[in-house]
C-alpha cells in the first residue's frame, strides 16, 4: 500500500461522524487513568509501609502481594476480575473491574518505588525529629514522607504515563475507552490502518505533553522551587529577613 492509498483511506473515513465517539473514549480513558492511579498510589503506599515494618507477620503478606502482581500479566488480571469473579458471585461493572485491575497491578510497582524512596531517607532525619520531641506519626508525615515523595517522583511519573497507555488493554472487556471506540470505528468503516493510526496519534498527543509536564514538575521540585503562591511569598519574606539581618 502506497502513502497515497493511505491518505485516500483517511479521506474515506467520515471522521466528523465519529468525533463524539473518539472524544467520549478519550474522556473514559482519562477517567480510568485518574481513578486507577489514585487507588494504586494509596494501596502502594500501604504496601510499602508494610514492607518496611519490623514485624515479619506484616512484611510477608505485602511481599507476597508485590511478587505475585509484578509477575502476572495485566491482561490476565483484567480477565480474572471481569470474567472470573462472577463465577464466585462477585459481578462488577466494566468501569469498576477495569479500575480494580489497574489498581491491583500498578500498586505492586508503586509500592516498590515508595519503599525504596522511604528507605532512602537517612536515619539521621528520624533521630533529629525525635530529638525535637516529634512523635512517630508527625515525623513520618512532616519529615520523612515529603522527602520520600520527592525521591519517588521520577518513577511515579513513569508509572502514571504507563498506566494511561495500559488502559488500552481494557478493550478486551469493551470498556468504552479510546481503544474500544477505535475498534468499533474500524469495524464500521473497514479502514483499520487509518483508524488505528489516528488513535495512536491521539495517545501520543496526550502522553507526550503529559510526560514532559511531569518531567518539568520533577525538575522544578528537585530544584527546590516552591509551587504554591503562599510558599513563594514566605520564601521571599525569609530572604528579605535574612538579607536585612546580614546587612
Amino acid at each position: 500500500m502506497s502513502p497515497s492509498d493511505v491518505f485516500t483511506g483517511f479521506l474515506q473515513v467520515p471522521w466528523s461522524d465519529y468525533a463524539g465517539n473518539i472524544g467520549w473514549g478519550l474522556l473514559r480513558t482519562l477517567a480510568y487513568t485518574v481513578a486507577s492511579f489514585a487507588g494504586a498510589a494509596v494501596l502502594g503506599l500501604v504496601l510499602a509501609l508494610m514492607r518496611l515494618n519490623r514485624l515479619r507477620l506484616v512484611r510477608l503478606p505485602a511481599a507476597l502481594y508485590t511478587e505475585v502482581f509484578k509477575n502476572v500479566p495485566l491482561l490476565a488480571i483484567i480477565f480474572v476480575t471481569y470474567f472470573g469473579l462472577p463465577s464466585v458471585g462477585v459481578k462488577l461493572s466494566v468501569f469498576a473491574a477495569g479500575v480494580l485491575s489497574l489498581v491491583l497491578f500498578y500498586a505492586a510497582y508503586l509500592s516498590e518505588i515508595f519503599r525504596a524512596a522511604i528507605a532512602g531517607i537517612h536515619s539521621g532525619q528520624n533521630e533529629a525529629a525525635q530529638a525535637l520531641g516529634l512523635g512517630r506519626g508527625t515525623t513520618f508525615g512532616h519529615v520523612v514522607l515529603p522527602q520520600a515523595l520527592r525521591l519517588a517522583l521520577p518513577g511515579t511519573n513513569t508509572m502514571f504515563v504507563d498506566l494511561l497507555k495500559s488502559t488500552s488493554l481494557l478493550v478486551t472487556i469493551s470498556a468504552a475507552e479510546l481503544m474500544t471506540q477505535a475498534q468499533l470505528i474500524a469495524s464500521e468503516t473497514f479502514r483499520a490502518l487509518e483508524v488505528y493510526l489516528v488513535i495512536a496519534a491521539i495517545y501520543f498527543a496526550v502522553c507526550y505533553p503529559l510526560s514532559q509536564s511531569l518531567l518539568w514538575l520533577e525538575r522544578t521540585i528537585q530544584a527546590g522551587v516552591p509551587l504554591s503562591r503562599g510558599r513563594r511569598r514566605r520564601l521571599r519574606l525569609a530572604r528579605t529577613l535574612l538579607a536585612g539581618g546580614t546587612a
